[in-house]
């Protein structure tokens, strides 16, 4: 990033001081600049992209051995630990999906109170109507929650 600022620039300033603003050494600007590009592969370029696909179908759940065995499913030979590289790289991270968890059980065979209110919700005085909700067990006299 500091590299390709100082080579998109090196046109209006000149080196030394583009690489003294942004704090590297000309050697290793010069370095970055011989360097070669990184060119990957068709086969690459086509497994991150499954990887990309996969991951975003999942809703970011996937992790890598599943990952892998989706991709190895499709033909693609990776394995696990290609594939937490290949995560990485592509900035991949799983997401903990929250399990829905049912807090109210209720027996059918028990007993439903009467509705005595019949939806009249605007009472005429003071004490008519009272209201409440329990939505756990209470422990019984019988013993650990009335069983």
């Amino acid at each position: 990033m500091k590299y390709r600022f100082i080579q998109e620039n090196t046109g209006h300033y000149p080196v030394r001081i583009l690489c003294r603003v942004m704090r590297v050494s000309r050697s290793a600007f010069y370095a970055w600049k011989a360097r070669p590009a990184g060119i990957i592969t068709a086969e690459e370029l086509h497994l991150y992209r499954r990887a990309k696909a996969l991951f975003s179908a999942s809703r970011e759940s996937l992790g890598s051995r599943e990952l892998a065995k989706k991709l190895r499913a499709e033909g693609l030979e990776i394995t696990r630990y290609r594939m937490m590289k290949v995560m990485q790289k592509l900035k991949l991270v799983v997401k903990q999906r929250v399990a829905y968890k049912v807090t109210t059980k209720r027996n059918h065979s028990d007993a439903v109170a009467d509705n005595l209110l019949n939806q009249n919700f605007n009472p005429t005085g003071k004490d008519q109507v009272w209201a409440g909700d329990i939505t756990y067990r209470v422990p019984g006299a019988q013993g650990r929650y009335g069983r």
